[in-house]
């Protein structure tokens, strides 16, 4: 799947990045809940980063076109790199209070760079792959992205048996250099004459920016389809814990199986995909395939049934993911696809609090079924009674 040199480049690059960032989440958490054993603290600090991101991802945009975006991204990697030091920092003086604060500096900093980031890597795809490789491209990057948050919680478990908490830094500071030092390796996709070229202002480059966005109805279309989608993943990994435990009873380690089996099972279908046609009817499988993944999964009386519904849905979902983003890339102007799939992020990141609030209706009414049924309605039957509204 890793077809060329550059993409090889950019592959590792969003490894390493991936794999820290994973880790550095769990032992933010830890370390935060450790100091203050309060819950509402972990609420805090999750708004240190969704508000600044959010913020950032909105006004971002018409910035990304005329930069070099392989540069931007070696400077954001060299930040995360020197802020995960922070907190080794606050742990040498020794005052938790500091150790608070640069915790929340931490979580914002990540939170400004990470909307950044994720459009450029998004945009430099279409560049070091060929078009008739985009699908596998797309696929073997997001199959990436499951394994290394599947794999982060047990490797930072194991790690934690034999090191205090704060060296697990200095582990998360070496994988954004290392990052870092694999995305320097990539060629400047943006000529240096042409990144002042056609300066506008920040208004007219933002206006214009969501008129072309929208001047492509497949791409609109697309990505309010790819954001019903989130949204149904979204919600239901919020109330699977719950809906576990309580609808099914069951223990931890099985609770911990069906938490691998959508990660695992996603991993499969990337070579699932690889081996089969690229096309609209593979998309619609996935897509619907999906959606009848959280039907069944309300339905099941059996925690075998139900590892056997996630371990489905993560093997259908790359036919609908991978060959939805190549549709995307494909249609957008090259030149703006760095603003474009900042726009598209945005859409994205705006539904995050109203999944919250729904999920938490959900869990404190008990209606964690009905959820997944409303998640089956959003990624599949949405889409099929509109007659293919996206291409």
């Amino acid at each position: 799947m890793l077809h060329t040199r550059t993409f090889k480049i950019l592959w590792l690059g969003n490894l390493n990045s991936e794999f820290g960032g994973a880790i550095g989440g769990i032992i933010n958490g830890l370390l935060l809940y450790e100091l203050t054993g309060s819950k509402e603290w972990m609420a805090t600090m999750w708004l240190c980063y969704f508000l600044p991101s959010l913020f950032v991802q909105s006004l971002s945009a018409p910035f990304l076109n005329n930069i070099n975006k392989e540069k931007v991204l070696y400077i954001i990697q060299l930040f995360r790199s020197a802020v995960y030091l922070l907190p080794l920092l606050g742990s040498i003086v020794g005052i938790n209070d500091i150790t608070i604060v640069v915790l929340v500096i931490l979580q914002c900093t990540i939170g400004i760079l990470q909307p950044i980031y994720a459009s450029i890597s998004f945009s430099l795809i279409p560049v070091y792959c060929e078009d008739n490789k985009l699908v596998s491209a797309n696929s073997s990057l997001d199959a990436t992205i499951r394994l290394m948050s599947f794999i982060a919680p047990g490797m930072a478990s194991f790690l934690l048996l034999f090191l205090p908490l704060h060296c697990l830094y200095l582990l998360t500071t070496l994988l954004f250099l290392l990052s870092a030092f694999s995305l320097h390796q990539l060629p400047y996709s943006t000529a240096s004459s042409s990144v002042n070229k056609n300066k506008k202002s920040w208004r007219s480059a933002f206006i214009g920016g969501y008129q072309t966005f929208f001047s492509y109805p497949s791409l609109w279309k697309l990505t309010l389809l790819s954001s019903a989608v989130q949204f149904a993943v979204g919600a239901t990994m919020v109330i699977k814990i719950p809906f576990f435990r309580e609808e099914l009873s069951g223990t931890s380690w099985e609770y911990a199986l069906f938490a691998a089996a959508f990660p695992f099972g996603y991993v499969l279908g990337t070579f699932l995909l690889a081996k089969l046609p690229k096309n609209d009817v593979t998309l619609y499988l996935g897509l619907f395939g999906g959606g009848l993944s959280f039907m069944l999964l309300s339905l099941t009386p059996s925690i075998t049934l139900a590892w056997a519904c996630e371990l489905f849905g993560g093997l259908l979902f790359p036919l609908f993911n991978a060959q939805g983003v190549a549709k995307f890339q494909r249609v957008a102007p090259r030149d703006q696809l760095a603003e474009l799939s900042a726009i598209r992020l945005l859409f994205f990141k705006s539904n995050d609090a109203f999944r919250d609030f729904i999920c938490l209706f959900a869990i404190t009414n008990q209606e964690h079924l009905s959820l997944y049924w409303w998640a089956h309605y959003l990624f599949s039957d949405w889409f099929l009674l509109k007659k293919h509204p996206c291409f």
